[in-house]
């Protein structure tokens, strides 16, 4: 299992995932879940994955080689919305090539495209294993995938469209915290992209390790702070 988070907000897009894959409680290592398709100062194209790694590792490895040989692909494609119809194509191809091969094995996946085009705003889409899709708005500024319900209050408690970017940065990531302590299956480094709306070119990606000071004192912080907080809270005392 692992754990995606994917926040749309005016000034932009914070992008955060794990790198756990495991198969077993004897057989855990991590592989990258947070992809970049890029042309500079035109579009710029990020891609987040949960499920199974031989059906993402290939829909990935597709969709690059799309860009080098398909008369149609994410690079060259007029919006974002038909990038998410390419990835939702890709993968419903993948799935029923590899369906057919193993009985009882879970190939499905599930991605989050996020990003910007030139001339339009940076988009959010979560594709489904079946291939169909729907976009963040407004109203639901996020999507989680993989194991999404330990970080998910914080995030519906914090997060809406007018959240400033380092404000979306600092709750994804005790959205993160709040998973890796409920759940085994999600595990460091993280890997982290701040994109600012209108930059038409990837940050780059932050890896975050257990070593990582800035993650260790927002986790400390939070942990003491919800912990006072608690400890403040009025006694309910039944029968009254």
């Amino acid at each position: 299992m692992t754990y995606c988070v994917a926040i749309k907000v005016r000034d932009g897009l914070v992008l955060t995932s794990d790198s756990r894959t495991n198969a077993g409680v004897d057989h855990i290592a991590s592989f990258r879940k947070l992809y970049v398709l890029e042309i500079p100062g035109d579009r710029v194209i990020f891609l987040q994955s949960a499920g199974n790694l031989a059906t993402t590792q290939s829909v990935i490895t597709m969709l690059q080689h799309q860009v080098k040989s398909a008369e149609r692909h994410v690079l060259n494609v007029p919006s974002l919305f038909d990038v998410a119809e390419l990835v939702g194509k890709t993968i419903r191809q993948v799935i029923s090539r590899d369906s057919g091969q193993n009985q009882g094995v879970d190939f499905s996946c599930n991605m989050l495209v996020s990003g910007q085009i030139k001339g339009d705003e940076p988009r959010l889409f979560h594709v489904y294993p079946q291939g169909n899709f729907i976009e963040a708005c407004d109203d639901t500024p996020y999507f989680q995938i993989g194991e999404s319900k330990y970080g998910k209050p914080i995030i519906d408690r914090i997060i809406d469209f007018d959240t400033p970017l380092d404000r979306a940065l600092q709750c994804s990531l005790i959205s993160m915290d709040s998973t890796l302590r409920s759940n085994l299956s999600v595990g460091m480094p993280l890997d982290v992209i701040t994109y600012h709306a209108d930059a038409l070119e990837s940050p780059g990606i932050q890896r975050i390790d257990e070593t990582n000071e800035q993650f260790l004192k927002l986790r400390a912080a939070w942990s003491e702070g919800i912990r006072e907080l608690f400890d403040n809270i009025p006694l309910f005392i039944k029968g009254e």
